[in-house]
């Protein structure tokens, strides 16, 4: 396809993942981060030694800390920031945007105002013009980075939309598909999370294989459950964006959320945990917007629930895992 101009907002390790598949596809790309100290050192060192260390950045991807001439550069707009700060971000950018700019994000997670989807916040700032993607898919930036065989699922509700993008981003090596699931993919990428700090903490408590595959199996049901009530289609959950990266984010330690379930495990502190990773864990935010939407559409969602009492009522873990392993007996008919 012919060279396109894409801008990617965020550089940690996934938009720096990103922006490097994008530019060895030879296309014109340019990462913007917020942090100036950070992107100097990018500048200097071709290398993202932070997050993706002894990775060599292309000669075709330009780093820059200046949002206006990022954004204007660019026919393709990716944020890869953290959902906290995905709102602010379409603020900050809204002004400098191309007429027909897409705007897709890889962002995981949900509003954190009023747990609401992030695509209802591209709508709420931007109109429903921008056509618009969401990128997902059980994949580690290192992996990425390093040209590791990788799959992702891009949802539009505009097929061109994703078309296109998944263009951009393929290759030999890392493979997209495409879906029109903009609900169910977002579902998805956000509950994972959630039930990836459950898969960890069982395995701080010293549990193993059985109890982290039930945990995956129910917790798969739980995404169902939720993402079906809210419009998903099933077939999402047990593609890519659903159980692809519920498998991944559950049972390898690449995963963040499942390191900081690990330590809750072992009994470690939040805040400790926050310091010790250094960088974004969104299944704690996620937690809790999606536990309190559970229980306001009164969907059951048992595994969410306990890991909302760990994270915001002190609950101890191992009291937690008795409480689920004390529900009633039921019939495992799909997705009960």
């Amino acid at each position: 396809m012919d060279r396109q101009r894409i801008c990617i907002l965020g550089a940690g390790s996934w938009g720096t993942a990103l922006a490097i598949q994008a530019a060895r596809n030879h296309h014109d790309v340019i990462i913007w981060g917020h942090n100036t100290n950070h992107i100097r050192a990018l500048q200097q060192e071709r290398t993202n030694s932070r997050y993706l260390p002894g990775i060599t950045l292309p000669d075709n991807l330009t780093i820059t800390d200046n949002l206006k001439t990022a954004v204007q550069f660019s026919k393709i707009v990716l944020i890869v920031v953290p959902s906290h700060a995905f709102a602010t971000t379409l603020i900050n950018i809204k002004a400098d945007l191309n007429p027909n700019t897409t705007i897709a994000w890889a962002t995981k997670g949900l509003n954190h105002e009023d747990g609401s989807f992030l695509h209802q916040s591209v709508i709420s700032q931007l109109g429903e013009k921008p056509p618009m993607a969401i990128l997902s898919g059980p994949t580690f930036a290192m992996e990425v980075a390093q040209g590791l065989p990788s799959a992702i699922s891009i949802a539009s509700q505009q097929p061109h939309c994703a078309t296109e993008l998944a263009n951009i981003f393929h290759s030999a090596h890392f493979r997209t598909y495409t879906s029109t699931d903009i609900i169910g993919t977002q579902i998805g990428g956000a509950t994972k999370n959630v039930l990836a700090i459950a898969a960890g903490i069982a395995d701080g408590l010293g549990y193993n294989a059985n109890t982290r595959s039930a945990l995956i199996t129910r917790g798969l049901a739980e995404i169902i459950r939720l993402g079906q009530h809210l419009g998903g289609r099933q077939e999402t959950f047990m593609g890519l964006a659903g159980l692809g990266d519920l498998i991944l984010t559950c049972t390898d330690n690449q995963s963040r959320n499942r390191r900081f379930g690990i330590g809750l495990g072992q009994g470690k502190k939040t805040h400790e945990l926050i310091t010790e990773i250094n960088q974004e864990i969104e299944g704690i935010a996620a937690t809790e917007q999606i536990y309190h939407l559970s229980q306001r559409l009164k969907i059951d969602m048992p595994i969410t629930e306990q890991i909302y009492h760990i994270l915001y009522q002190n609950t101890a873990p191992s009291h937690a895992v008795k409480t689920l392993l004390a529900r009633d007996q039921r019939n495992e008919e799909p997705f009960h």
